[in-house]
């Protein structure tokens, strides 16, 4: 007597929601495309920057510009440290790169500003991969030191070649806003959506990148190297590569600070801003991208903010107000290590933990045409993530009548 065949598994159907978080929900095929989902994204991002800064006066959109420029090199320098493991104190010298090469070819060659952009930032790139090279060998504080070798000496190259790049006084790096936006269109705003426009591209490709194989295997380096080489990996050329990241991130960002200061001169990229860089990427969130934004946004905004406060209340004069922002940064970083000890970004994802599993663990609401009597075939628990919610598939109770008779 031949065995009936069960019943095929039906898929669900494409117009179901997969869930994120507490009310955000996308389509299946958005969150299958990692590239697409995270192009939305961006999208949605540029325009609410837009739309901010229509609203927001000339200071606010320099302010706006100077926290983009400065979360493009956060974002380098956490992917560095966050997923290869490697220490650098040293990203203020590429910074340095990438302003003084963007403003070489805007003086002499005269290029359009977008192939400024990136030749500076491939500039910045090269350079990483050399000392990236040389670095190859050295681990924790020895790294750390080469780095910081870095950041004191490459500032120096300016004084040493003055006459071609300008000692102590810099070069100048003024843009102009383009036709199309007419006259009347004010440069700080074209600062800024430019600022944020290379922003949001860097952190697209930054976000697909630590999505893709590179990434796991910047991890795989980070947790164990002997590991990671026994399975495979190519350790050298990992770290390599991420220095290459983080130097052309970094070289980026210094073309961004350098058109909204429309300066380029030793210093604007001494070792303290290496030491900023550092620390905020410390405070937004070693490894996260988010958490990079949370850090730009504390570099620029945070010591601004303290100051006017103290200030304004008689707290300081004028003549001591200049050291308020270190002050600011070191009670800063110790509020949020005592209170986040993974960062902003870390304890907002600790604290948002318990809404999602809450969120997760409630039972789905059945969708029209549902027969009423299905049972989930992986037991009556609800899935615990997107990748089960996606992969549901539903049977009739005679299918299972079926399968037990077979037993």
């Amino acid at each position: 007597m031949a065995t009936p065949s069960p019943t095929p598994r039906q898929a669900p159907p494409l117009s179901d929601q997969v869930e994120f978080g507490p009310g955000i929900s996308v389509s299946p095929w958005l969150a299958r495309s990692t590239l697409l989902r995270h192009a939305v994204f961006a999208i949605v991002g540029a325009v609410a920057l837009g739309v901010i800064s229509v609203s927001l006066g000339a200071y606010r959109d320099f302010q706006m510009a100077t926290v983009a420029a400065n979360v493009v090199a956060v974002a380098g320098l956490t992917v560095l440290i966050g997923l290869s493991g490697q220490i650098s104190i040293g990203n203020g010298a590429f910074m340095a790169v990438g302003g003084y090469v963007a403003a070489l070819l805007f003086i002499h060659l005269h290029w359009p500003l977008e192939l400024i952009i990136v030749a500076a930032t491939v500039a910045a790139a090269l350079v990483g991969a050399i000392f990236g090279i040389a670095a190859a060998r050295l681990r924790g504080p020895y790294l750390a030191g080469a780095t910081l070798m870095l950041a004191v000496a490459l500032p120096f190259f300016a004084t040493r070649f003055s006459g071609v790049l300008g000692g102590d006084q810099g070069l100048g790096f003024f843009i102009t806003v383009p036709g199309f936006l007419g006259v009347n269109f004010s440069l700080s705003r074209w600062q800024a959506w430019l600022s944020c426009g290379c922003g949001l591209i860097a952190l697209l490709l930054l976000a697909n990148l630590v999505r893709s194989r590179v990434g796991r295997s910047w991890r795989a380096v980070r947790d164990d190297e002997v590991a990671a080489a026994l399975a495979g990996i190519n350790v050298a050329r990992m770290q390599i590569l991420a220095f290459i990241v983080s130097a052309a991130c970094a070289g980026l960002g210094g073309v961004l600070l350098a058109i909204v200061v429309g300066t380029v001169s030793p210093g604007l990229f001494t070792l303290s801003l290496s030491i900023q860089l550092l620390t905020a990427a410390v405070l937004g969130g070693l490894g996260s991208l988010a958490g990079a934004i949370w850090g730009g946004v504390l570099l620029v905004l945070a010591p601004t903010y303290l100051q006017d406060v103290v200030v304004s209340h008689g707290f300081a004069s004028q003549t001591t107000s200049s050291s308020i922002p270190i002050v600011a940064y070191g009670v800063v970083l110790i509020v949020v290590m005592l209170i986040f000890p993974r960062g902003i970004q870390g304890g907002l994802s600790r604290l948002a933990g318990p809404i999602i599993r809450r969120n997760d663990d409630a039972p789905a609401a059945p969708t029209p045409g549902d027969d009423p009597r299905a049972v989930l075939t992986r037991g009556d628990d609800p899935p615990r993530s997107p990748r089960e919610r996606t992969s549901w598939r539903r049977r009739s109770p005679a299918a299972d009548r079926k399968e037990k008779g077979r037993r």
